[in-house]
């Protein structure tokens, strides 16, 4: 049978030390692992906003559009000034 040897103080700091950095490298992974999580988290939420956005985009330029083809029927092609609300049409008509 081989003959039991007893690691030195300084060598089983040594292992102390290995074993403690292991565990903060696992430690900062983790940590690195959530952070990731949260930042897809954000950027779903970032894109359900901007989905939401360009939707409510789409339908205001929906009511311009109807709303001008509207206006120009029934006053003909001009232009608005929108502080005062006077009319001036073109002058061609």
């Amino acid at each position: 049978m081989a003959k039991e040897t007893k690691f030195s103080e300084e060598e089983m700091k040594t292992i102390q030390g290995i074993q403690d950095s292991y565990f903060e490298v696992q430690t900062e992974f983790g940590k690195l692992s959530l952070a990731k999580i949260k930042l897809e988290q954000q950027l779903d939420d970032l894109d359900n906003i901007d989905n939401d956005l360009t939707g409510k985009f789409t339908d205001v330029q929906v009511k311009e559009k109807s709303f001008l083809e509207g206006i120009t029927k029934k006053y003909g092609e001009g232009s608005l000034n929108p502080e005062t609300g006077v009319f001036t049409p073109n002058k061609s008509e």
